[in-house]
């Protein structure tokens, strides 16, 4: 089978041949504008052959530009859907760029990718991007690897403890931090709660939620404006495949999160 890199630069090599011929086919047709308006019968016989030449050959072009692709919609879901994946992956390795697959996601770190098959596009931490090249991608998720920091993730803590306080809310009348120690929650109840509008699960799957907690957990903050101290404690007893969220670490160490917790030093 055909892959996408090689039917990518198959149907730009086609349609820069169109793009001469058209050039060619302009170029001619000026000679004729310039004969015509110079008088020279002579070389507006030259002129008008060389222009059918032209012409004939454009239209051969655009036919083959046209053929060009070799996929239809099926085949380029079915792709997407099964080979896209591995091919991205290859390319990536050849630039030296770590990608591993998670989840349904490829993490190359700190990005997410989420393949969209009947799109057909990919999402990038949530926004979508059509431009799926995978020489071309490959180079843009390694332009993100390099940049410096992702900024500032306060706003992010402050969501997780509100989410977390309306849980702990609703199942004790109350304060949620006993001597120091807060109950710990389910991180899936949290993601619920987070991504509940329609469509939100979609921009942001299992695998950016997993993200964004290991960056808060490596990189902070730690503790929000009012002094809420978050840690993400391991379950001790039988956990629900459901129940965990995994991400990939730039040295391809698999880091696993169940639950989460706040407390408050002066409780």
């Amino acid at each position: 089978m055909i892959s996408f890199e090689q039917a990518f630069s198959d149907t730009e090599r086609a349609a820069e041949s169109t793009r001469k011929a058209a050039d060619d086919l302009k170029k001619r047709a000026s000679a004729l504008k310039g004969a015509s308006q110079r008088g020279n019968i002579d070389a507006i016989r030259r002129s008008r052959h060389s222009l059918e030449e032209a012409l004939n050959v454009l239209r051969q072009e655009a036919r083959n530009v046209s053929q060009s692709w070799p996929f239809d919609e099926e085949g380029e879901e079915r792709y997407l859907s099964e080979n896209y994946a591995a091919e991205l992956i290859a390319a990536a390795q050849e630039i030296g760029l770590k990608i591993y697959e998670q989840d349904g996601s490829l993490i190359s770190y700190p990005s997410v990718v989420s393949i969209q098959s009947g799109d057909p596009a990919v999402r990038i931490d949530g926004k979508l991007e059509r431009n799926i090249k995978p020489s071309r991608l490959a180079k843009t998720l390694l332009r993100k690897q390099q940049k410096p920091g992702r900024g500032s993730y306060q706003g992010f803590l402050q969501s997780l403890y509100t989410v977390y306080s309306d849980i702990v809310s609703e199942s004790s009348a109350s304060n949620p931090m006993t001597n120091g120690v807060g109950r710990v929650v389910r991180l899936e109840r949290v993601y619920r709660l987070l991504t509940a509008f329609p469509g939100m699960g979609r921009q942001y799957g299992r695998s950016d939620f997993a993200r964004d907690l290991y960056l808060i957990e490596t990189n902070g903050p730690r503790t929000t404006r009012r002094g809420h101290r978050v840690d993400f404690p391991s379950s001790t007893g039988t956990r629900r495949r459901s129940d965990l969220f995994h991400f990939i670490a730039p040295d391809g160490q698999r880091i696993t999160y169940y639950g989460i917790r706040f407390t408050k030093d002066d409780q």
